[in-house]
């Protein structure tokens, strides 16, 4: 299902024998447009260190009560490698996050998630076995060193342009709550269509200026206008993601289909 990556935030983390902290921030990979962390304050509990927690690491999520319950002891979160998250987080630390987790890599393979399309798919089925995953991923041609995480927090206001003038600006991101991709962005049109939000799905990006924090899209104002519309205060509805699927199929400037979420 699609959710607004906003109910995300100030969201409680459980681990399996207490209290974590709260979601703080996002982490989202710009080349799968993937979320890989979640960034958690704990707190009193460890002084107000912050965290990372992988998708890989999700159970129940409660997204009323905005709890989110995970697969790690209070422990492992305590014990796990530090990071500084004011800086780029590194492929060497992520190395060693997912060592000491003893999980498979998600970089290196064809899929969001290394060979497989959801985390909680390649986890199943990958334990056991994460030391072989871990050198076949390495092996990949798709293997590389560069780390494509991206702050949801940081980029939430980023300038977005279309073919034909100013758009908006980038107002949240709509994310699938089992792959955790990025099926669209949401953006704020107020500047020139007052009062309406519009949903663009992340391969119609043509740039993005990360020194000039600005965002350049295919798409001309008329064919954002002509999407169906969203309202940010309703659920998306399995009916409202197919008909916004197949408008922007239809529409795609280079005649291929958008990201599967």
């Amino acid at each position: 299902m699609l959710r607004d990556i906003r109910d995300l935030h100030g969201a409680t983390l459980h681990a399996l024998n207490g209290e974590i902290g709260r979601v703080e921030d996002i982490l989202f990979d710009d080349e799968y447009w993937t979320v890989r962390y979640l960034v958690v304050n704990t707190g009193s509990w460890l002084f107000g260190r912050k965290v990372l927690i992988s998708p890989l690491a999700f159970g129940i999520f409660d997204w009323e009560e905005r709890a989110i319950y995970v697969n790690l002891t209070r422990e492992q979160v305590e014990n796990s490698p530090g990071v500084e998250t004011d800086a780029p987080v590194s492929r060497q630390w992520e190395r060693s996050y997912y060592n000491y987790y003893t999980w498979p890599y998600y970089w290196g393979g064809v899929n969001g998630w290394g060979a497989y399309s959801n985390p909680g798919l390649m986890f199943s089925q990958q334990v056991g076995n994460n030391e072989k995953t871990r050198l076949d991923e390495e092996a990949s041609p798709r293997y590389s060193d560069d780390v494509h995480l991206r702050s949801a927090n940081e980029v939430t206001g980023y300038g977005i342009t279309a073919t034909d003038g100013h758009l908006g600006h980038v107002e949240g991101f709509i994310v699938n709550d089992e792959t955790w991709r990025i099926g669209y962005i949401a953006v704020d049109t107020r500047d020139w269509w007052p009062g309406k939000k519009a949903l663009v799905p992340p391969d119609w990006i043509q740039e993005m200026n990360w020194p000039d924090k600005a965002v350049t899209v295919y798409a001309s104002r008329e064919q954002i206008q002509n999407a169906p519309e969203w309202n940010p205060s309703e659920s998306i509805s399995p009916e409202f993601e197919d008909r916004l699927y197949h408008y922007y199929i239809a529409q795609h400037p280079l005649h291929r289909e958008p990201i599967v979420v």
